[in-house]
C-alpha cells in the first residue's frame, strides 16, 4: 500500500534524517547492485531531501503574507496548507480524527508504537536477496491477503456521494480488527491512518478526512493487512455515482495496464519487463505512467526486495522465480506523469491536476506461471465499465 507509503530513494522508508553526502553515496552505491534509485519504489517514500523545499514553504508562509486559515463555523473544517498551490481542486479537510486503537491481543508489526520499520532496514545492510517463501509461508501470504480482498471489499461497498474518506478509513480498521488482522498503513512511517484514500488527481497515499465524496469522484482505496505475521496488499479504484468519459478512460486503462502485466509474471520474467507493457498501453490510451512509484516486494516485511517499475526502459535487475512474492500496481495518469506531494508529506497528487488511477494486486509467483492471492470474487464491488466509444474516438496517443 504505501507503496505503496514511500517514495524514492532506499532509507526514505525510515523518514529519517540522513546526511546529503553520505546518503547520496549510499544509494549510489547501492544502486550498482539493483537497489532503487532516486527515481524508484514507493515504499521508500519520503526522503530528508524532501524537507527542504516544504521548511522554505513554511519560512515563507511565517514571514511573507501568509493567507490566514479559514474554519468552518459549524463543522470546524479547514485546509491547514493555504499557501500551498495545490494542483488540482481537491483540498485537504482537517482536523484528522484521532489515530484509531487497536486491540492489545492483535499481534502487530515493528513500527506500531514509534512509526519506525527497522525489519526492513536491517535488509538493507545485508545483499538485499529477494525471499523465497516456503509452503508454510506462501500459505500465510494467501490467508492474508484473502482477508485484505474481504476488507477492500467492504469498504468499497460503502463509496457513495456524501461518503467521507475517514468514515471509509473506520469502516476499514473495524474490518481489521474484526479479522484479528493489524491495518499495515496505520503509523507506519508516522502515516495516521489505517487506509490510502486518493480521490481524482490524487495519485496515492491521501490521508482519510472530512472531506465527503462528491458525484463524479474517483477514489482509489488501499488497502493492507498484517495476519499472523503476513502483510497483504491491494488497491482499487471506484467511481462515485456518474463519472466523465475521461475519468472512465484513465480508470479502465490502470486496470489494463495491470492485467496485461499479471500475464507475464512466471519463473524466468525479468522485473524491468511489465514496465515495457504497461507504458506503451497507457500511452496507446493518451495516459502516462508514474515513476516516482513502483511495486515491491511484500511477505513479513511491508515493503522489500524486488522493485518492480511500471515505466518502459528502467533499469530493475533480478528475475521472478517460484515462491517470491511481490506487488505490481501501475499508476496511471491523463495527463503528465510527474508529481507533487502536499506539505502533508504523503499526499502525492499529479503535478498538472490531471486525474489519476491505480490497480494493485499481490501477486505468488508459481511453477509456471502467477497465483493472483488479492484477486476480486464474483461478488466484489466495482469492475471493469466500457471506455465510450466517443471518448475512444477522441484519443490522442503519447509518443
Amino acid at each position: 500500500m504505501l507503496q505503496c507509503l514511500l517514495k524514492p530513494p532506499l532509507l526514505r522508508i525510515a523518514k529519517l534524517p540522513l546526511q546529503a553526502t553520505r546518503g547520496r553515496r549510499l544509494i549510489s552505491f547501492l544502486s550498482l547492485f539493483g537497489f532503487p534509485s532516486q527515481s524508484e519504489h514507493k515504499a521508500l517514500h519520503k526522503s530528508a531531501s524532501r524537507k527542504k523545499p516544504l521548511l522554505l514553504q513554511s519560512l515563507r508562509d511565517a514571514f511573507g503574507s501568509p493567507t490566514p486559515i479559514t474554519i468552518h463555523p459549524e463543522t470546524g473544517a479547514h485546509d491547514p496548507f493555504p499557501n500551498f498551490p495545490y494542483t488540482g481542486t481537491l483540498r485537504p479537510h482537517y482536523p484528522l480524527t484521532a489515530r484509531r486503537k487497536v486491540p492489545e491481543s492483535i499481534p502487530r508489526p515493528d513500527y506500531s508504537e514509534d512509526g519506525i520499520p527497522r525489519s526492513e532496514w536491517a535488509i538493507g545492510n545485508s545483499m538485499r536477496k529477494i525471499q523465497i517463501l516456503n509452503e508454510a509461508e506462501m500459505e500465510g501470504m494467501r490467508t492474508v491477503c484473502r482477508l485484505a480482498r474481504e476488507v477492500l471489499d467492504i469498504a468499497a461497498a460503502a463509496v457513495k456521494p456524501g461518503v467521507t474518506t475517514d468514515k471509509i478509513d473506520e469502516i476499514v480498521h473495524k474490518a481489521c480488527i474484526e479479522r484479528n488482522s493489524y491495518p499495515s498503513p496505520l503509523n507506519y512511517n508516522h502515516f495516521p491512518k489505517s487506509v490510502c484514500t486518493s480521490v481524482n488527481e490524487i495519485i496515492c497515499h491521501g490521508i482519510p478526512d472530512a472531506r465527503p465524496l462528491e458525484e463524479g469522484d474517483i477514489i482509489n482505496i488501499d488497502v493492507t493487512l498484517y495476519h499472523n505475521g503476513f502483510h497483504g496488499d491491494l488497491n482499487e479504484t471506484y467511481y462515485v455515482g456518474k463519472v466523465s468519459n475521461e475519468a472512465i478512460r484513465v480508470v479502465e486503462t490502470a486496470r489494463d495496464c495491470l492485467d496485461a502485466a499479471i500475464a507475464l509474471v512466471k519463473p524466468g520474467m525479468l522485473f524491468r519487463d511489465p514496465g515495457a507493457v504497461i507504458e506503451p498501453l497507457a500511452k496507446s490510451r493518451g495516459c502516462s505512467v508514474v515513476r516516482n512509484y513502483c511495486g515491491h516486494g511484500i511477505n513479513q516485511l511491508f515493503h522489500c526486495p524486488p522493485n518492480v517499475p511500471h515505466y518502459k526502459k528502467n533499469k530493475a535487475v533480478g528475475q521472478a522465480k517460484k515462491g517470491m512474492c511481490f506487488t505490481i500496481e501501475p499508476m496511471i495518469n491523463a495527463g503528465d506523469w510527474q508529481d507533487k506531494t502536499w506539505p502533508d508529506d504523503w499526499t502525492s497528487a499529479t503535478k498538472d491536476g490531471t486525474l489519476s488511477a491505480q490497480f494493485e494486486h499481490t501477486l505468488l509467483v508459481t511453477d509456471d506461471g502467477v497465483e493472483v492471492l488479492t484477486a476480486r470474487k464474483a461478488d466484489s464491488p466495482g469492475g471493469p465499465v466500457p471506455i465510450p466509444k466517443e471518448e475512444l474516438a477522441a484519443i490522442v496517443p503519447r509518443s
